[in-house]
């Protein structure tokens, strides 16, 4: 299994993480949209580039061109609600792509654990095609594993790429641990560790609450 933690590597990048981590600029939610979708675009540009391509030619007005087209099947799946705009920016830049949505939040036990409720998915069949699953926090990694899991009733796809914008050391175990061998995982940034109500440390918060406004229920 490959990982790939792209604030490792000098870019653009690192703007737009201090901009949605920084308290004086993420107050604003449509700043804070436009820079998740622009952190999508930017890590389906590098993820891209692990795909699969074979030869075309382009006719132009004045001559053919030699060139390359995607050959994978592309399924973008977004977990609602935090992933509406991270899913954006990878729709943007994979325009053709067939779309997954579940529903799924975080639910505290009165023993202080937590577990996932899943409650709604759509998706089209995944045999044999590329499935690209996003959510900007991976935090416990619980959430993400139960949405794969999920997945496997709609069929078995030739790859998993799971994107996150922020992840912890022990959420990128966790998945690790728990995901097929074909599966690769992208993180624009990996933090140290999880506070005692399992918020990623330093993080920015709640993702969901900045995008959308803050909400009733569930975490």
């Amino acid at each position: 299994m490959k990982q790939h933690i792209l604030s490792e590597n000098q870019s653009i990048l690192h703007v737009f993480l201090n901009e949605i981590r920084s308290v004086e600029v993420q107050g604003d939610p449509l700043r804070f949209r436009a820079n998740i979708e622009r952190i999508g675009e930017i890590m389906a540009y590098e993820l891209s580039r692990s795909l699969d391509y074979s030869p075309t030619s382009i006719q132009t007005p004045l001559a053919v061109k030699d060139s390359l087209q995607l050959d994978d099947q592309i399924v973008l799946g977004a977990i609602l609600r935090a992933s509406l705009p991270f899913h954006q920016g990878f729709l943007r830049m994979f325009d053709r792509a067939e779309n997954t949505f579940l529903a799924a939040y975080r639910q505290s036990d009165s023993d202080g654990s937590v577990h996932t409720v899943l409650n709604y998915a759509a998706s089209p069949n995944l045999d044999g095609k590329t499935l690209i699953l996003c959510d900007p926090m991976l935090a416990t990694g619980q959430s993400m594993v139960d949405c794969l899991n999920l997945l496997k009733e709609y069929g078995k796809p030739k790859h998993v790429h799971i994107v996150g914008v922020i992840g912890s050391v022990p959420g990128l175990q966790f998945v690790s641990e728990n995901v097929p061998e074909n599966t690769t995982i992208w993180l624009a940034d990996l933090d140290d560790h999880l506070n005692e109500k399992f918020y990623i440390v330093p993080g920015l918060g709640d993702a969901g609450d900045l995008a959308y406004g803050e909400k009733l229920g569930g975490d």
